[in-house]
């Protein structure tokens, strides 16, 4: 590879390395807006609802993840991070749900009412009519959530370009040395 060529690709690199940076400085700073709204939000609901009306003593003890965060890795070697629903059932979770062998015969218990498959809006445990403050809470929070996620892909697309970058250096220094 010439000189001129490689010097033009480390530049098309740097450029690229900058918007990256630029991306992931506005990401941090959505970020923190977000959580900082989303506390804000909830100390809001905890003023209106009474501080003992917010909090963990409401948390459900069939708590289950509203969320997950999936990674891939992408053609070029790059993972990837995203954020979907949590389904109803994870493949842990098929298959018998005893592990001991079942009796065909003998005293029948009545089996615990499985909870409805869908995923139920946590927001519920706090009441039926809750404050459109603690709704706010939530979204800022999954905004905050999804905002987390992008940023670590850019972190792993900025220190590929960082490596790309030095490898890129170190061989125009190799040519120049050599052509000298």
């Amino acid at each position: 590879m010439a000189v001129p060529d490689l010097r033009a690709e480390l530049d098309s690199l740097l450029l690229q390395l900058l918007r990256d940076l630029e991306e992931l400085e506005a990401k941090r700073t959505a970020l923190n807006a977000r959580v900082e709204e989303g506390w804000f939000s909830l100390s809001k609901a905890r003023y209106s609802m009474g501080a003992k009306s917010v909090g963990p003593l409401q948390y459900s003890s069939r708590m289950e993840p509203q969320v997950c965060v999936n990674t891939s890795e992408a053609q070029n070697g790059l993972q990837k991070f995203w954020v979907v629903r949590a389904s109803a059932q994870t493949p842990e979770e098929v298959g018998p749900r005893e592990a001991a062998l079942r009796r065909r015969k003998g005293p029948t218990r009545t089996p615990e009412p499985d909870p409805s498959p869908a995923l139920q809006d946590p927001l519920n445990w706090f009441g039926i009519l809750v404050p459109h403050s603690l709704r706010q809470a939530q979204a800022n929070f999954r905004e905050g959530l999804q905002l987390a996620a992008d940023m670590a892909s850019l972190q792993i697309r900025i220190n590929w370009g960082q490596n790309q970058l030095r490898g890129l250096q170190e061989k125009l220094k190799q040519l120049e040395l050599g052509a000298t």
